[in-house]
């Protein structure tokens, strides 16, 4: 019997160690030389002239203003992540394809788009806008505006990373609860979320990331207005374009910081998937 055709690549480690390597140059300088830089030149000047940074009003203002834009914006997508992924994995209907394929919608449109339409939407020369703001309620260059463009470029993480691992989930547990009479809410928490934990972990982590780091679509609603309506992002941009470099350091140092709590819970979580069978 004839053996299969291995390609001589199975049999070059000097093809495997130079691949790897290659990857790792790659990383070091698009991903950790930046990150480092990031870090070295927000400290350059000591670190009292870094802590002084923060208590300018304006750099407090935009740090807070993100936190508080994803404190209501995450949790509200996680609590609609987790039942888009149930809906979706344990019922058929026939729009199914078609609310997978709107849920890709904020991966696959310009975040800068995403802000134009809102404001086309919900601006004060359109009818909607108008009628909110003739009630008192203004919603473009004011908090909602953010926060809805924040609910709007963060909705799809939490529902996609869930999916796949429900999906691949082995049923026969839920089933034998649901013939012993369990409800579906008892079978959630018992049986449901102990299997997917680590995977909503990371994607509400994940989701979290995506909040405080936003700039295009929270930039165009925003109108930029300095400690009001400036998120750390948008913060860190206006420094640059004043010429503040240690201050943008500074302010993008937190967000290297976010970057690298991601990744580093990301490395947990996929540890975890393997230690319990199952894949991230």
């Amino acid at each position: 019997m004839k053996a299969p055709f291995r390609p001589d690549t199975a049999d070059s480690p000097w093809i495997k160690h130079f691949l790897i390597l290659f990857s790792v140059l790659v990383i070091a300088i698009i991903i950790v030389l930046p990150f480092v830089s990031v870090l070295v030149q927000a400290f350059s000047d000591g670190p009292g002239v870094y802590l002084d940074l923060f208590r300018s009003p304006e750099m407090r203002a935009s740090v807070l203003l993100s936190l508080k834009l994803a404190i209501i914006a995450v949790p509200v997508n996680a609590v609609f992540g987790l039942l888009l992924a149930w809906g979706i994995t344990h019922t058929q209907f026939p729009l199914r394809r078609l609310v997978l394929s709107i849920l890709d919608l904020p991966f696959s449109v310009s975040p800068v788009v995403v802000g134009l339409m809102f404001i086309v939407l919900l601006g004060k020369n359109s009818f909607m806008g108008g009628w909110l703001e003739s009630h008192g309620l203004k919603v473009i260059f004011a908090f909602p505006g953010l926060l809805i463009a924040t609910l709007f470029v963060t909705l799809p993480f939490v529902a996609r990373e869930l999916i796949p691992l429900m999906e691949g989930q082995n049923r026969s547990e839920e089933e034998a609860a649901r013939l012993l009479g369990a409800g579906w809410g008892r079978i959630f928490f018992t049986i449901t979320l102990p299997e997917i934990k680590w995977g909503l972990i990371f994607s509400v982590i994940l989701s979290l990331a995506r909040a405080l780091g936003e700039f295009g679509a929270v930039s165009v609603v925003s109108g930029n207005i300095r400690g009001k309506t400036n998120t750390l992002p948008l913060h860190v941009d206006a420094l640059f374009n004043d010429y503040e470099i240690s201050a943008a350091n500074a302010a993008a140092s937190l967000l290297a910081v976010i970057g690298l709590i991601t990744l580093t819970i990301r490395i947990i979580s996929a540890i975890r998937h393997r230690k319990d069978g199952t894949q991230p």
